[in-house]
């Protein structure tokens, strides 16, 4: 993509975006010029007129699919030129279109085919006979096909020449952009999407079982419905097509259309029903089948960018979540017959001790395993535990719970975590790398204890998609996934910001301009040269030019520099503007941090100048007041109820605390302690209407929550969030991962 995208680009998305058009021609500079999304949103913000994360996200994302539409637009118009058939009408209609679909709709008549029936039928002479019935209804069809047999041509009989001509006006008005995209806007207005269950499915598919005879609009289907009803009928349990309702003698809506769009109508003319029942043929073999498909298509995108979003809010909540912090964490892995795995790191993460304790079947040493925690904890002065929520999570939450009680002087304080993806990392390469002689089952523990400490952090090592919290994460598109998971992680990552002198290889590749092997040379740099002493020492690491350089070292801190600056969000470039501060306000650098009272008090227009505007400015005297601010929340806790540990032990009507695992479009789901997550529907998570539970709750929330349901032949809870007087829940069809 050249740095001046075509104007027409730039238009389209100011369009979209409802922002000016130089603010996006300046947002595509920046990207042609290499520039990353958290450093135009954060830096550069003169330039493209403060244009947020995500507005560039999105500016991002139609960048490449109109650069993409504008190549494909050129080879369109190159193909229909070489065949000598562009007019200068149809070449205006290609360059107007504004979408993918559109623009293959105009280039359908054109497009190198196989041969077809058409293309026989027109090489035996019926082309005449085709345009001129078609254009001609009072021509009687079987006298005027009389003049095209030819044995010569292989058309033996009236019929024969009849049945080509079809052939060819069923081509002409499947492939005419007018006719095809009517019928496509009718059946996506009037359409209905039906499920039934396959004959002899219903037992073993009982998951199933709201779409068993299910029918709804296909413009108004939710994402989650329609990726149910797609992974249903992927494993065989469910039969699901499109169609317009319509009474069965009557004729089809479509037909209808058709027929209007290619100027064929009965009105009693020889050549009427011949066209009708032509148009008809149409409908069934060509545009019923293409138009499903591409309607299919279209709701499939729109399901995959609804469950896309969900993902990326949820793995943005996991990964902001709150840290606890530099303190020294037991992590225990759970397990029953392999025991459970016991990992100790200290503050920094640095691993000092392993253990395996029996406490479940078939050993059932609970005092030993008690022994063994008490002995880790005593002897690395442990101030947290975290135990994974997986298999035996809650038996061996409990054990903790007892060594607590039993042992207060520990001072231990206990939680539960997601051990989602603990796994993957513990088998990756990266894992291996860290702890080669450590047995992989132990390094889920590590895992575990660290993503206490810093989720951020920790979860960087494992690839998004299998952190868990997607709604249908691996029915949607997987390239749109992991394009936006990857953001997500790369917004979150550079809005925290990295201290340089303790990130690892993952955590510093996603920083803004920073990638695998740069991390890789920053690191060695680190181990073999000591500690970063300040930003500029960065520039001495291989391969760090000065474009890395200016995209990364904003979000790059050394803690305790020289220079307090190297500490903060405050970008290298913009040190001069905190001189400035510093000489007009006579105070130096060091005594202007952390002075909330008196850097409000300064106006950032007095500082502002012509490259810094008064937008940077102000986020400098904000960062000034508390560099290095950590965005993320307080730490805090849940505590599930003791006695509550499976679903047998849930009665309507218990209040209980759980955390939040996973937002979707239709409620959240909640871990309460029973290993199996209960669903709070949309309409139960307020008194008032909820539009989008990600406006009410978020993943690693912690939650009160109440018993509505439990069907522990489905394994289904039903909880809710509202006040005992709240209303009866709604439909919560569809509402399973």
């Amino acid at each position: 993509m050249s740095a001046a995208a075509p104007a027409s680009i730039a238009r389209l998305i100011a369009r979209e975006l409802n922002v000016e058009e130089k603010q996006v021609a300046a947002a595509i500079e920046l990207i042609g010029e290499g520039a990353t999304v958290p450093f135009i949103a954060r830096y550069r913000k003169e330039r493209t007129g403060g244009l947020d994360d995500t507005q560039l996200r999105h500016l991002a994302a139609r960048l490449t699919y109109l650069t993409d539409l504008n190549a494909r637009r050129d080879t369109v118009l190159k193909s229909i030129r070489e065949q000598g058939k562009l007019t200068p009408a149809l070449e205006k209609l290609i360059l107007a279109a504004e979408t993918k679909v559109a623009l293959e709709d105009l280039y359908a008549p054109f497009k190198p085919k196989r041969r077809t029936k058409a293309t026989a039928a027109r090489e035996a002479g019926l082309a005449p006979l085709a345009e001129q019935l078609l254009a001609n209804p009072a021509l009687d069809p079987a006298t005027f096909a009389a003049q095209f047999v030819s044995k010569k041509a292989g058309v033996t009989t009236t019929a024969e020449a009849l049945e080509g001509a079809r052939h060819i006006v069923v081509e002409m008005l499947a492939e005419t952009p007018a006719i095809v995209g009517a019928v496509r806007e009718k059946m996506w207005a009037e359409g209905k999407v039906r499920s039934t269950v396959a004959k002899g499915k219903a037992e073993e598919g009982a998951k199933f079982s709201d779409y068993f005879d299910f029918d709804q609009p296909i413009e108004a289907l939710p994402s989650h419905r329609l990726l149910a009803l797609l992974r249903g009928e992927k494993e065989g349990v469910l039969k699901i097509g499109l169609d317009i309702p319509h009474a069965d003698k009557s004729m089809h809506p479509a037909v209808s259309t058709v027929m209007a769009k290619g100027g064929i109508a009965r009105k009693g003319r020889p050549a009427d029903a011949w066209l009708a029942e032509t148009a008809e043929v149409a409908w069934k073999t060509r545009l019923a089948p293409a138009c499903t498909n591409d309607l299919f298509a279209r709701v499939k995108e729109r399901a995959d960018a609804e469950a896309i979003k969900v993902f990326s809010t949820n793995v943005k909540a996991l990964l902001l979540a709150a840290p606890a912090g530099p303190k020294t964490v037991m992590g225990i892995d759970p397990g029953i017959r392999t025991g459970c795995k016991v990992a100790v790191v200290d503050a920094t993460g640095k691993l000092l001790d392993t253990a395996t304790i029996y406490p479940h079947e078939p050993k059932r040493d609970w005092a030993g395993a008690l022994m063994t925690l008490a002995k880790l904890a005593k002897k690395h002065k442990a101030e947290l535990v975290s135990v994974g929520n997986g298999t035996a999570g809650r038996e061996t939450d409990k054990l903790v719970a007892e060594l607590t009680a039993k042992m207060p002087e520990l001072g231990l304080t206990r939680v539960m975590v997601s051990e989602a993806g603990a796994s993957v990392y513990s088998a990756s390469e990266l894992a291996a790398k860290e702890f080669p002689d450590l047995d992989v089952s132990i390094r889920g523990a590590v895992s575990i204890a660290r993503r206490l400490q810093d989720p951020l952090a920790e979860l960087v090592k494992i690839e998004p998609k299998a952190i868990g919290v997607g709604q249908y994460q691996h029915d949607v598109d997987q390239s749109a996934l992991s394009s936006s998971l990857d953001a997500v992680v790369e917004d979150c990552v550079n809005a925290v910001g990295v201290d340089v002198n303790t990130a690892s290889v993952p955590l510093l590749a996603r920083v803004s301009g920073l990638n695998e092997t740069l991390a890789t040379n920053i690191v060695a740099f680190r181990n073999e040269n000591g500690a970063f002493k300040s930003r500029s020492a960065l520039k001495k690491v291989a391969r760090m030019g000065p474009k890395a350089f200016e995209q990364s070292a904003g979000f790059l801190r050394i803690r305790d520099a020289k220079n307090p600056l190297d500490g903060s969000g405050v970008h290298p470039e913009a040190y001069s503007v905190v001189e400035r501060i510093s000489e007009k306000t006579g105070r130096d650098v060091k005594s202007l941090v952390g002075d909330k009272a008196f850097l409000s008090k300064l106006k950032p227009r007095d500082f502002a100048d012509a490259t810094f505007g008064e937008p940077t400015v102000a986020d400098i005297l904000k960062e000034l007041e508390k560099p290095g601010r950590d965005p993320r929340p307080e730490f805090k806790t849940a505590t599930f109820k003791d006695g509550v540990e499976t679903l047998s032990d849930l009665k309507p009507g218990m209040t209980l605390e759980g955390v939040v695992t996973n937002v979707t479009a239709f409620g959240a789901f909640v871990d309460i302690g029973v290993h199996q997550d209960g669903l709070v529907h949309i309409s139960e998570l307020s008194d008032t209407f909820v539009k989008d539970p990600h406006t009410v709750v978020k993943a690693g929330q912690v939650v009160r929550v109440r018993v509505k349901e439990v069907d522990a032949a489905r394994k289904r809870i039903a909880l809710s969030m509202k006040s005992e007087t709240g209303a009866q829940p709604r439909s919560q069809a569809g509402g399973r991962r």
